[in-house]
């Protein structure tokens, strides 16, 4: 490494003084066959796997140590080859990102760039042939540290490898967007590169690795690493020879570059720069000219870096790894009490969604109940019809499938059904007065220590209770649409929930694998409140006098993961208007009923939108809508309708956190995106807020501190 560049990581070291750091262990050892002594560098940090290996300033220059040694054997002719490979289950996961969050200069961002280039460079330029062997889970520039060697190996058991920059708002900055289409083909570079990234950080596992080309063997991971060093010995003794596939650097270039650019236009519409920084350098890449490729690399990363889409990311990217991990004003985990046995009342889809996720998480019994058999058996019929689904799949075995069948059963008695249930959720129509009805049932039947869940979205979770003997142990247990999906659980405190109905609902949240947030029982929570604020100024524009195309289009720079009105078609034009009634009689002053809503939902028509396949399946406004839509003449532009939804958005999110509706405005950027699938590169929604002088503008004050999701100060 050059001078200057070990200057500068020396000093982005001192900068981040608390970096957990990995050192770089060299050992040596005769390969078999007769191949000859080879040099094994093993990236490990000293912790176990729930800490993986990253690589911030230090540990980049402990990996140029290791070089310095093996560099020098090579040279001498004492080594065959060098290899890098991680610790247990984890090979490496790319730099470290609360260094990232800390550096407040252009040119330490920069620093950061170039050092983790000048190191991987240098396993490129050794005197012998290298290799990597992907043991474990490799992200970012772990997956990049590799590329840098001539032959890579990958484990079957390897669950987790992607390139998530520009997911978090960054781009494959040590290497990933020059080498990787370089080895490849830019198609499926652009696939791992921007669409993975897009698609909620899709990873893969050790297999496509492998099919992909980016790895050249595929070893089962009980024995990787000895079948490996065989597989290098046959290698370096010429018995296995890597044929690669000619990369085409014509046409197909440039059309998977075009491809990149409508996926991210699909995704984000322009609104966050780093798919876009990412492709540019993926085009330049196209004359294999790689000294080119790291430069601009380097430039995009510490652009990128000062910029707010990644603070944001990071920010975003905390909230669901960390805060959604520990949520904030959860009780003390030993108030919990254990569940054995989960009634659901209701056997219609939510319901059945519900018993299949029960029943796939905690694999305890669950009942269901409905009003007619007919429905009963429709109920467990779909939960079977799922765990075949499961099987067929290969994501569950034979055994496993009749266990979970014969654990899901159905009943017309709740006496039966519910006389030894621990906890008891309702799935039925979103009225209070029914589903007090069916709470002073349960209650009549269900032991004293049953916890009483609703899955409302909307009523008070207070009122719902108020008529019990107990209403201290009835609790919101607000899921989200599709179950499956969606991580986001909004657990609502009821006003007499005792701390044990609580606990117990925040410790099932975690066996079903879901981010839960505690929300104070205030109408329609924080998502469904958002949503209806955020539409409704939609939807009155539309009502005074706005093109549905103009209102529609307004908000595209946000990166939304679909438009509103689309939004609506998935929720339902029903649920839609039952919520906006709902918060309309609580906030009147600033909820709206729409009658064109409301002229749609009589009409019984599913959306605003019909596709065809003549129309590429495109949204078009549906004539019959159009005919039944009565506007007024006040017509605003894009600019305008989007000041105004921000605004709403805004005013509604300062409002709920002085309610205290939960403890801090990060909980409202954390439901938003694991609820809602608002993207990463905003932060949820309040550093945006933030960032646009949207926040002080409207509450004169912005929702976070500075350096929060911002470049510290």
């Amino acid at each position: 490494m050059s001078t200057t560049t070990a200057e500068l990581l020396k000093g982005a070291a001192e900068l981040f003084p608390d970096e957990v750091v990995t050192q770089a262990h060299v050992r040596h050892l005769d390969l078999p066959f007769g191949a000859g002594r080879f040099a094994l560098i093993t990236l490990d940090n000293g912790f176990d796997h729930t800490k993986p290996t990253t690589f911030g300033p230090q540990s980049l220059a402990n990996l140029d140590l290791a070089i310095d040694q093996v560099e020098k054997e090579a040279a001498a002719g004492e080594i065959v080859g060098a290899g890098i490979t991680g610790k247990p289950f984890i090979f490496a996961v790319g730099a470290d990102l609360k260094g990232v969050e800390l550096l407040k200069e252009h040119k330490d961002a920069l620093a950061i760039g170039k050092g983790g280039h000048e190191v991987f460079k240098r396993l490129a330029g050794l005197a012998v042939p290298t290799f990597a062997y992907y043991n474990g889970a490799a992200m970012g520039g772990g997956v990049e540290v590799g590329l840098h060697c001539r032959y890579r190996t990958v484990s079957a058991a390897l669950p987790a490898f992607s390139l998530p920059e520009v997911f978090l708002g960054l781009v494959p900055g040590w290497g990933g967007c020059t080498l990787l289409p370089n080895l490849i083909g830019a198609d499926k570079a652009v696939s791992v590169i921007i669409e993975n990234s897009l698609n909620q950080n899709k990873q893969l596992k050790g297999v496509q690795v492998y099919e992909l080309g980016i790895a050249d063997a595929l070893f089962e991971g009980a024995d990787f690493l000895e079948q490996s060093l065989i597989w290098t010995a046959s290698v370096l003794k010429g018995e296995i020879v890597v044929d690669r596939p000619v990369i085409d650097r014509g046409e197909a270039w440039d059309q998977a570059v075009a491809r990149g650019r409508s996926v991210a236009d699909g995704k984000v519409h322009g609104a966050a720069p780093a798919a876009y920084r990412a492709l540019d350098i993926i085009a330049a890449a196209k004359n294999g000219d790689l000294q080119q490729g790291y430069d601009a690399e380097d430039v995009a990363l510490a652009d990128l870096i000062m910029g707010g889409e990644l603070r944001s990311g990071i920010y975003a990217f905390n909230l669901v790894q960390k805060r959604g991990k520990r949520p904030a004003g959860a009780p003390d985990k030993s108030l919990a009490r254990p569940v054995t046995k989960v009634g659901v009342v209701g056997a219609g889809l939510m319901a059945s969604q519900l018993a299949l996720l029960f029943l796939r998480r905690l694999e305890v019994p669950v009942v269901l109940t409905d009003i007619d058999q007919e429905r009963v058996d429709k109920g467990v019929g779909y939960v079977h019809a799922e765990i075949d689904k499961l099987l067929g799949k290969g994501r569950i075995n034979q055994d496993k499938a009749n266990r979970l069948k014969a654990l899901v059963s159905g009943v017309l008695d709740k006496a039966e059904g519910f006389s030894d249930a621990d906890f008891v959720i309702e799935a039925v129509f979103e009225e209070i007065g029914v589903k007090q009805q069916v709470f002073a049932e349960v209650e009549a039947v269900a032991p004293a220590h049953a916890i009483f869940a609703t899955n409302t979205s909307s009523l008070s979770v207070s009122e719902m209770a108020s008529k019990l003997k107990h209403p201290e142990r009835v609790v919101g247990f607000h899921f989200f649409n599709p179950v499956a999906i969606l991580p986001l659980l909004e657990i609502v405190r009821g006003e007499q929930t005792d701390d044990a109905s609580l606990a117990t609902a925040f410790a099932v949240a975690k066996k079903l694998k879901k981010t839960a947030v505690l929300v104070k029982d205030a109408p329609a929570f924080v998502v469904n409140r958002i949503l209806t604020r955020f539409m409704g100024e939609v939807q009155n524009v539309i009502d005074e006098g706005t093109p549905v195309e103009v209102a529609e289009k307004a908000v595209e720079p946000l990166g939304l993961p679909m438009s509103p009105l689309v939004l609506l078609e998935l929720v339902g034009p029903a649920i839609g208007l039952h919520v906006s009634e709902t918060l309309n009689r609580a906030f009147p002053d600033r909820f709206t009923v729409s009658p064109n809503l409301a002229a749609v939902v009589k009409a019984g028509k599913r959306g605003f939108y019909v596709y065809s396949a003549e129309n590429g399946f495109k949204p078009e406004l549906d004539p019959e809508v159009s005919a039944l839509l009565k506007q007024g003449d006040t017509v605003l532009t894009e600019e305008q309708v989007r000041a105004r939804v921000l605004d709403a958005v805004a005013q509604e999110i300062g409002l709920m956190l002085d309610e205290g509706v939960v403890a801090e405005a990060q909980d409202i950027d954390l439901c938003l995106i694991t609820g809602a699938g608002w993207p990463f590169h905003l932060g949820g929604i309040t550093p945006y807020l933030d960032r646009e002088g949207v926040s002080e503008r409207v509450n004169g004050k912005k929702f976070l501190a500075p350096g929060v999701a911002s470049v510290p100060a």
